[in-house]
């Protein structure tokens, strides 16, 4: 036991160091990876197990499983069905109602903030005297017990950097480290998100690693944001870093002083506190809008929301970064492409297209991961609109030119410049092509990659309009025969 406490130290320690090196690296950018979707899922997967958990305190079991699925939880609550007990559940129904009234009255009278600031605390102090009077124990109602006095002592001497050990206790820091910080960066933006202020992904890793690097040495295991603990706080009327402090300070005072007054607080009030402020969090608005405005984002949120439930945080955290991810690819890879103007318009309906011109807009960057894509999107677009205009088979209805508007390709890079299969190919079925609205970077590019000589930079505009009308005065349109002939 003594070697395991110690290297238990040893691995916070190197999480701690680990994660502050992160942020010092100026890797904050990664805590981006989990968007505002996936906020939302996390949030309420978390509340919902965290709530599930407060069924022990309810029901007054005596054991409860460590695990945080629903399976495990649920099947840890029904093995135990001749220990319910009814009494604390109605102390805890009660306390729940107290707390949620309260809630309710600070948030209809600003003024009185303070009434559901000193809920919680006045629902232990009830709940402790009333169960020292009834005897609680006796009827089920499980107490906190005895608490030991004191503060752990100081273990930066445990600490073991050349033990056979040491590489083992790094290992498992390192992979705890990316995992608390995972779970607590997502904490803090869910919270920030709420009370919307902006959180430093930097200063977070840094802080992150500093708290438990400290915490090695005073005897702690590694730990990040809690989430039931800082939606407690949120839940009290905290607005600042400075609660934080005055409950550190509240925290010592009880440890050396005041653990004996906890001997008989009933853990039922401990429950019905944390499930009352998981209440707040839970925004099912937000997922109500996902799923009106964007499928994607709401598959995001209902998997990270699954995952959380019915497996863990960590698995939760990871459906959501890689389907973001997938996402991510996928709007590279498959770059949306859109007709402007004429029946095939998709930004604007009423537009009208120039007779002759097929104007396509790239909403992407190009590169290597879609360069190919494009180049058949261009070819299909034109075949459409051939098909289209075919039937009327008349000089002025013919296709003469593509103008790729190029406006919001925000970068190319070597594999996106190389155009001369596109050339080839519209040159075959006798069409022209121009380029239109490209930016500073990418006409650099394509200048040293010699598409504008290909091109030439007569086919190059500032705006689509002015290659519209260019290309309608100064394209011959093609005759029936080739129209047949093609």
């Amino acid at each position: 036991p003594a070697l395991y406490a110690r290297l238990v130290f040893t691995a916070t320690f190197f999480a701690g160091a680990f994660q502050a090196a992160l942020g010092l690296l100026r890797l904050g950018f990664l805590v981006d990876f989990l968007s505002h979707a996936a906020i939302v899922g996390f949030l309420a997967g978390c509340a919902t197990v965290v709530c599930l958990g407060q069924l022990r305190g309810f029901l007054g079991l005596p054991h409860f499983t460590h695990h945080t699925g629903l399976p495990a939880i649920v099947a840890s609550i029904f093995s135990q069905t001749a220990q319910w007990h009814w009494q604390p559940f109605l102390l805890g129904c009660c306390l729940f109602l107290f707390l949620q009234i309260t809630r309710y009255v600070g948030k209809r009278r600003p003024k009185l903030f303070w009434v559901s600031a000193a809920a919680p605390l006045v629902s232990v102090i009830l709940s402790t005297v009333l169960v020292y009077i009834i005897h609680g124990e006796k009827h089920g109602i499980q107490s906190i017990g005895s608490i030991k006095k004191g503060i752990n002592p100081p273990s930066i001497r445990s600490l073991l950097f050349s033990s056979p050990h040491t590489w083992l206790a790094a290992k498992t820091g390192i992979i705890t480290g990316i995992i608390s910080l995972a779970e607590g960066s997502a904490v803090a933006r869910s919270f920030a998100m709420a009370k919307d202020y902006r959180v430093d992904g930097n200063k977070e890793m840094i802080a992150f690693g500093a708290m438990n690097m400290a915490g090695s040495c005073a005897s702690c295991y590694l730990t990040a944001g809690p989430f039931s603990r800082s939606a407690v706080n949120r839940d009290a009327g905290c607005r600042t870093a400075a609660s934080n402090a005055v409950m550190a300070l509240a925290v010592l005072a009880t440890l050396l002083v005041l653990t004996p007054l906890f001997h008989h607080t009933p853990q039922v009030a401990l429950s019905a506190i944390i499930a009352s402020a998981m209440l707040g969090v839970v925004d099912p608005r937000a997922a109500a809008r996902l799923a009106r405005v964007d499928k994607v984002d709401f598959c995001v949120c209902l998997g990270t929301f699954l995952g959380v439930v019915f497996a863990s945080v960590d698995v939760g955290l990871v459906v959501a970064v890689a389907v973001l991810v997938l996402r991510i690819l996928l709007s590279v890879a498959r770059p949306r492409t859109t007709a402007l103007g004429g029946r095939g318009c998709h930004k604007y309906a009423a537009a009208r297209g120039t007779p002759g011109v097929l104007v396509l807009c790239v909403d992407s960057p190009i590169y290597f991961a879609n360069a190919s894509y494009l180049r058949e999107r261009v070819a299909r677009w034109i075949d459409d609109e051939e098909d289209r205009i075919r039937p009327a088979a008349g000089e002025e209805e013919s296709l003469r030119c593509v103008v790729l508007d190029m406006g919001a390709v925000a970068s190319i890079d070597s594999c996106g410049t190389k155009m001369e299969d596109l050339k080839k190919s519209l040159d075959k079925r006798r069409l022209q092509i121009a380029l239109a609205n490209p930016g500073s970077e990418i006409t650099r590019k394509l200048d040293k990659s010699g598409v504008l000589q290909l091109v030439s930079d007569e086919w190059i505009f500032l705006t689509v309009a002015e290659a519209c009308d260019y290309a309608q005065n100064n394209c011959n349109a093609r005759s029936p025969d080739e129209m047949a002939e093609l």
